[in-house]
């Protein structure tokens, strides 16, 4: 990248307005390869040209083809966000979010066949079949497939009829109910058919008019003492009712709803959007952005692209966080569309769990990109999302105090990354001048000295596991100890979210701390697993490593009880036998031979610790 013209472009935009505006980067052939919108376009343009050996891959091949910037100044953000909008629409900016539709078309197929089936196919072929459809929704078609099979019991297995007839058992389908048995050869293609076109009336007009249809003909049969027929209509209505109510999800007020959920990948937005109506799922899209701005803004222009483009858009649209724009999106939404789509960010219920569904399933479409696993993705994403923090914390550092018997203080530090822990990465700290506990100093003192660390490694260069500074501070405490680190931080000039852990009476993970109030995570499975795993194992690594520390100040209290021996040379025992054990166990010679050691401290200590008979040993 010439710098030359970097420094040329910066200088430049140093020169823009702190006012709202829209921006365009051009090539060296002048075209519009980038539009964006600012608050304040001093600010944002500048922000391409600075520093831009850290920009994300992406990112940096943009910059790395401007030769020059537009700019417009408008009055208000509002008109930014317009303008922006029919901008990208003109030119169609080969690194903005460019929406196509680019999905195939599906069908469902009817074979031709003597007892034809019903199935999914990804494109209508010249083969005497018959085909329904299309439909854009590949979701769609397979969930539309299968109930009309389950409900009205159709084959879904290989073997062909009548050819197959009584060559095999009927397969484990037939027996729980979920087929009829047409292997057995005891239903004629007669019957068959006028089962397979009451499910093709399923598929055509939906559950509620083949459940009127069906019941007209259940009462025909029924005034006609067919009971037998009547009652195989009565299970195909109870069965279309059940399958009905499973997909059933939530209910609204309105007809139609849509529920976007996204999480951030290094370089990419992954963004699910669920489709309901009528209460029930319909479909299922997937989209991912590469990250040319911050993810609210990229969220936001992905909405304006998606509602200003479709055909049908909902009454409402879940958000599972908010977006800084939200009120400018729904004005200009329904400037362009005549009507009102309202965004909201529900809290709680069933429609922050439509959220999280939402979230959950863009997590899975990260995951398939990396080596992670969608809960961790979306526990993080729901973590910042509870905090307030710009982004998920991937890098998380959490911290306990220890002071078992109470003669020595210990703390432990964890690392989680991308919600694993990094054991190589934990860290232990021995308190130091502290003649009795005190978590909040013994807390304070721990945390000034990993930042002292990390102050350290920043001059020198050092690898050692202090260089990072983590996206959160997760304390084992309550306020207190949540003061004590933001006064530790705040002696280092450092800006890291910290929050508390809090356990209830029971020693289980109850909420989050802040320094004001606390913060629930029950309501959140995925974020309250990731606490308390959280919790639990830097507990485990604190009280493990205070254990040991008192075993050993233990140990060495019942050495230097012995004449000759004072603390560095029962330092050096223990170093050299590694435990109180292997010491008792050697003989004079042994301990002679020992680092530090004298023949009449060693003959002292092997009395001390094997006296004569009837003499008890000290203690």
């Amino acid at each position: 990248m010439e710098m030359q013209k970097i420094a040329e472009l910066r200088k430049k935009a140093n020169t823009l307005p702190m006012e709202p505006g829209v921006y365009l980067m051009r090539d060296r052939r002048g075209e519009i390869i980038y539009v964006g919108k600012a608050k304040k376009l001093k600010n944002r343009v500048t922000s391409y040209f600075r520093g831009v050996e850290h920009h994300l891959p992406k990112v940096y091949r943009m910059v790395e083809q401007v030769q020059d910037f537009d700019y417009i100044v408008t009055d208000s953000e509002f008109e930014a966000l317009v303008l922006e909008c029919s901008l990208i629409k003109l030119h169609s900016p080969k690194y903005n979010i460019l929406l196509k539709d680019d999905k195939g078309y599906h069908y469902v197929c009817v074979t031709k066949e003597p007892y034809p089936r019903i199935k999914l196919a990804m494109q209508k072929a010249d083969d005497g079949n018959e085909y329904i459809g299309p439909f854009v929704s590949s979701m769609v078609v397979k969930q539309t497939v299968e109930e009309a099979n389950r409900v009205f019991l159709l084959p879904t297995c290989r073997r062909k009829f009548p050819e197959d007839f009584g060559k095999e058992r009927p397969c484990l389908n037939f027996h729980i109910h979920q087929c009829m048995g047409v292997c057995r050869g005891k239903i004629t293609p007669e019957a068959y058919r006028e089962v397979l076109e009451e499910a093709l009336q399923f598929i055509r007009s939906g559950g509620v008019q083949s459940v009127e249809v069906l019941t007209e003909r259940m009462q025909q049969a029924a005034e006609a003492l067919d009971f037998e027929r009547a009652a195989r209509y009565r299970d195909r209505i109870s069965a279309i009712r059940r399958i009905t109510e499973q997909q059933k999800v939530i209910e609204f007020p309105h007809e139609s709803l849509d529920v976007l959920g996204w999480v951030q990948g290094e370089d990419k937005i992954y963004c699910s959007l669920l489709v309901l109506r009528e209460g029930r799922l319909r479909d299922k899209k997937d989209f991912s952005f590469d990250c040319m701005a911050e993810p609210e803004e990229i969220v936001t222009e992905f909405l304006l692209s998606y509602y200003m483009q479709a055909e049908a858009a909902p009454a409402e649209v879940f958000l599972d966080r908010e977006l800084p724009d939200r009120a400018l999106l729904e004005q200009l939404l329904r400037e362009h569309r005549g009507k009102k789509i309202q965004f909201t960010v529900p809290q709680r219920g069933e429609s922050r769990k439509l959220c999280q569904m939402a979230q959950n399933n863009a997590a899975q479409e990260l995951a398939r990109d990396t080596n992670r696993t969608g809960r961790e993705i979306a526990a993080l994403t729901e973590l910042g999302r509870l905090l307030g923090l710009s982004h998920p914390p991937d890098y998380i550092e959490a911290f306990d105090i220890s002071n078992i018997g109470g003669s020595t203080i210990v703390g432990g530090m964890t690392v989680f990354r991308r919600g694993r822990p990094e054991k190589r990465l934990y860290k232990k700290f021995t308190i130091r001048d502290m003649a009795a506990p005190d978590d909040y100093a013994a807390m304070e003192q721990m945390l000034t000295r990993r930042l002292t660390h990390y102050k350290e490694a920043a001059e020198n260069g050092k690898k050692d596991g202090f260089e990072t500074l983590p996206d959160l501070w997760l304390i084992d405490g309550g306020a207190g100890q949540v003061a004590a680190a933001k006064k530790a931080a705040a002696q280092f000039g450092v800006e890291i979210p910290i929050f508390g852990m809090v356990k209830d009476d029971r020693h289980r993970t109850r909420a989050i701390r802040a320094e004001n109030e606390e913060i629930a995570i029950r309501s959140s499975q995925s974020v309250f697993r990731l606490i308390t795993a959280i919790q639990d194992e830097t507990h485990r690594y604190a009280i493990s490593f205070s254990r040991k520390k008192h075993r050993k100040t233990g140990f060495a209290s019942v050495l230097t009880g012995v004449p000759g021996i004072g603390e560095q040379r029962a330092a050096k025992l223990l170093k050299h036998f590694k435990s109180m054990a292997a010491v008792k166990a050697a003989d004079e010679e042994a301990l002679a031979a020992a680092p530090g050691m004298t023949r009449p401290a060693a003959e002292a200590l092997y009395r001390y610790l094997h006296p004569a008979d009837g003499e008890p040993a000290e203690g």
